[in-house]
């Protein structure tokens, strides 16, 4: 019986991850809006960054307030479940047994905002969704996450750039947060460590059109010029 509420805890996690990471903030305000859909413009990607070049910082900041919490949401309403239910505890040594469980409902969360199941599977990148888990999961992850993102941001325009090495740079925070300022037991500290790796994994492959540019140099600049309506460059 045991096995089976287990088996049942990682599902509703699963599933509180993808059905609301499949929210997609850029989709709902452009149209809600500009009555268009953000996938028809620039980069045809359905992100904060595609949304603020076709349609200005109004709508930017409405994506941005809406992936953000679409992200939290999802990892809060997990643990409150499992709380509530008493699925699956899985001590840490901090006291927070479902914890674990917000991993595998961050990793969904993400793969929502990708693979939309309300949007024929087309959405964005999921950096958003990644940072933004960690509001539930450890504040202090995400600050030092965002501060990371917003000085390679300044010092080299590049949002994907920034974006894919602070995405990289998770993997060993949450190591480090996790055993010497939680004080998680090794074991699960490693544990929680996979898990995001796994989210590092899908978040930088889904910049695999980023990379080329970067290499050859074609990629653009924050500040660059708005992109014509009738763009096919994916940015």
């Amino acid at each position: 019986m045991t096995v089976f509420l287990y088996i049942a805890a990682v599902l509703l996690a699963a599933a509180c991850g993808y059905l609301i990471g499949s929210i997609n903030g850029a989709i709902i305000t452009v149209r809600l809006f500009k009555g268009k859909d953000i996938r028809d413009y620039g980069s045809k990607n359905a992100g904060l960054t595609n949304t603020i070049r076709c349609f200005g910082k109004g709508c930017g900041i409405m994506t941005l307030v809406i992936d953000i919490g679409k992200g939290a949401a999802a990892i809060a309403l997990t643990l409150l479940l499992s709380k509530q239910l008493g699925w699956a505890p899985l001590a840490d040594g901090t006291g927070n047994d479902y914890r674990w469980l917000g991993f595998i409902a961050a990793a969904f969360a993400i793969l929502g905002h990708m693979k939309p199941i309300y949007y024929h599977f087309s959405g964005g990148k999921g950096v958003l969704v990644g940072v933004s888990v960690f509001l539930v999961l450890n504040p202090l992850t995400f600050v030092v996450l965002m501060a990371i993102f917003g000085l390679l941001l300044w010092c080299s325009k590049y949002v994907s750039l920034s974006s894919m090495i602070a995405t990289v740079c998770v993997i060993p925070t949450t190591f480090l947060f996790e055993v010497f300022l939680r004080g998680t037991t090794m074991g699960m500290a490693c544990l929680y460590t996979a898990m995001v790796t796994v989210m590092a994994i899908m978040i930088i492959g889904s910049h695999h059109e980023n990379i080329q540019r970067l290499r050859a140099g074609t990629e653009r600049r924050i500040g660059g010029p708005k992109p014509k309506e009738n763009e096919n460059i994916r940015a």
